[in-house]
């Protein structure tokens, strides 16, 4: 859509009709007739997006086929409208307004509660192919959510690689201890050899600073025999002279 367009590249203040008229191939009087102000054209383009949630990720379903794919993938793509920083600097002062703005905030809680409730069902059907453990979904969804969002505005602040990339890396380490059969996403190298255990080898203990240390003998003089022994308190080395007669 034209306007979701021009908002990616343009903050709150800086937006325009002229600028969406352009973008959309029409007269600016063209929009003042239909929507009135700025702030009506933005509420139209916003009202939009609960009731295409679940439309959103049906399709991801129909593209990816395993419902964990689809979740990974479809919240990696979902990112693109912020994909440079000065995308999510406008994102986030478009949240502002969000927050702020009884009738934009309504549109927002229903677009975040369609996000997480199609979230359960793709978790629930991870859960029931044997993708995930049984697990609470209704919470993992919540965390996912969370998660996502954090990612977005550290990936801003970091700036390495893609944000697809960086979500996808977030999301994949969230999930991790709920998998299952996860030993098939691990290079061969590191796989578990059949039949071995996968249990960790407990270390064995350190030896103490006390342990005796043997008596190393040196040169034997007159009557008498050197030997070099390691002290064990100082950890150097000593001379003890012990009579031959002993």
């Amino acid at each position: 859509m034209a306007t979701m367009r021009v908002m990616q590249r343009r903050s709150p203040v800086d937006l325009t009709l002229a600028d969406v008229a352009k973008e959309a191939g029409v007269v600016p009087a063209t929009l003042i007739q239909r929507f009135g102000t700025k702030r009506g054209l933005l509420l139209a383009a916003c009202r939009t997006a609960p009731g295409g949630v679940p439309e959103q990720f049906g399709a991801a379903r129909a593209k990816y086929g395993s419902p964990l794919k689809t979740l990974i993938e479809l919240y990696a793509e979902c990112g693109g409208f912020a994909s440079t920083p000065e995308a999510m600097a406008n994102g986030l002062a478009y949240l502002q307004v969000d927050l702020i703005d009884p009738e934009f905030h309504a549109i927002t809680l229903a677009q975040f509660t369609a996000i997480r409730d199609e979230t359960k069902k793709l978790l629930d059907d991870a859960v029931a192919s044997d993708e995930l453990k049984p697990c609470d979904t209704g919470d993992l969804a919540r965390l996912i959510q969370q998660v996502n969002d954090g990612a977005m505005l550290n990936w801003a602040v970091y700036r390495k690689g893609s944000l697809a990339a960086w979500l996808r890396r977030s999301l994949k380490g969230l999930l991790a201890p709920y998998r299952l059969g996860v030993e098939a996403d691990l290079p061969k190298d590191r796989r578990p050899k059949p039949g071995r255990s996968t249990e960790p080898v407990p270390e064995r203990p350190k030896s103490s600073s006390m342990t005796t240390t043997r008596w190393k003998p040196s040169a034997c003089a007159r009557s008498r025999r050197s030997y070099w022994r390691r002290c064990p308190s100082r950890r150097v080395r000593t001379c003890c002279i012990v009579d031959c007669r002993m």
